[in-house]
């Protein structure tokens, strides 16, 4: 795990809500010129769309589903140095429906990578160990750099030439398993993927799977680095109870993404500080492996504190009895840097 010095996390993460308005409108108040944009309707059910600066601003996947990458040119219109403009398309700016965008800064559309036997594009964000890499596949067992100078803990690996699963590699798992993004599907043994093998500071490994590295088809990865105070990965048991488990991150999140692993048939779930009032408890959840209008379940869920996130349901998808969790998680305010806002529950 390394430290780093991240005197405002808003300066790398952030997440903004607007309504769209069916027909062109600049997004403001992100912070940053967002290098990958991750935007899903809260009260429509159009799919996730992400969108990066490295394969192209007008180029879009979905985490809720296989299907190879699309050029949509009335998406994302222009990003700027404190947001991005939308244009017509409905399924990001479809007038009267609101919307969430989870934005991450890595470092404009990228350079070539060659510490890996592939030769990668990478746009990386080494303050923030965040990195966005683009490759094309051999079909034999390779290497890829990911440009972060830190071992990744979690990847997220979406072949973009055909229809397949978004492969999830997580430290909490070993990189020796994998997880499907699209899928409710438990973690099972790596077929292929990661070789059973752990990225190293440099590279990660892709072994021959369709999923990771089909010769000639290209790939997107996303990678992730632990940085003290302001990113976290890790896992947690469940406990079935009201009085739920704690988990702690070091700081109070802005952003966790969670799924159970040991058991099928749960879903990825997306929490964050800004689709709620100003108090706890945390109310309203998206599930980043479906279509689904932001749930609004009506009961405490999870509260955001100071130092880590409370789970406060009983909830199959978050809390089961005995059951195992994986998760990532962004600070809402870092507890390391020198101009570190207090971190106080809410």
């Amino acid at each position: 795990m390394a430290y780093t010095t991240i005197n405002k996390s808003s300066e790398h993460f952030n997440t903004k809500l607007y309504t769209g308005n069916g027909s062109t409108q600049t997004i403001t108040g992100v912070g940053f010129q967002p290098d990958f944009m991750w935007i899903k309707e809260r009260s429509g059910t159009s799919s996730h769309a992400l969108i990066n600066a490295v394969s192209g601003i007008n180029k879009k996947l979905m985490s809720n589903s296989t299907d190879v990458e699309s050029t949509e040119t009335n998406y994302i219109t222009a990003v700027s140095n404190d947001g991005f403009s939308v244009g017509q398309n409905n399924g990001i700016n479809q007038s009267g429906i609101t919307n969430v965008a989870w934005n991450w800064k890595a470092n404009g559309s990228g350079s070539a990578n060659t510490d890996g036997s592939i030769t990668s594009t990478v746009s990386a964000n080494t303050t923030a160990g965040f990195s966005i890499v683009s490759y094309t596949g051999t079909g034999s067992l390779a290497t890829v750099g990911h440009g972060l100078s830190t071992a990744p803990s979690m990847i997220i690996i979406k072949n973009r030439s055909v229809t397949k699963p978004w492969q999830v590699g997580h430290k909490s798992l070993g990189f020796q398993n994998g997880i499907y993004l699209n899928e409710t599907s438990a973690s099972q043994s790596d077929n292929g993927a990661f070789n059973s093998t752990n990225p190293t500071t440099s590279v990660f490994t892709i072994e021959t799977s369709s999923y990771v590295n089909t010769s000639g088809h290209n790939y997107i990865a996303y990678c992730f680095a632990e940085k003290t105070g302001y990113s976290k990965f890790g896992s947690y048991t469940g406990n079935g109870n009201a009085n739920g488990t704690f988990v702690y991150t070091g700081f109070k999140p802005a952003f966790v993404l969670a799924k159970k692993t040991n058991e099928a048939n749960t879903s990825w779930i997306m929490l964050d500080d800004k689709r709620l009032t100003s108090f706890n408890p945390i109310e309203v959840r998206m599930f980043a492996n479906l279509s689904s209008a932001e749930d609004d379940i009506d009961a405490d869920y999870c509260d955001f504190v100071s130092n880590g996130f409370k789970i406060r349901k009983d909830d199959n998808n978050i809390n089961d009895a005995n059951d195992s969790y994986i998760y990532m998680a962004f600070a809402e305010a870092p507890l390391v840097g020198t101009n570190n806002v207090p971190c106080t529950a809410r």
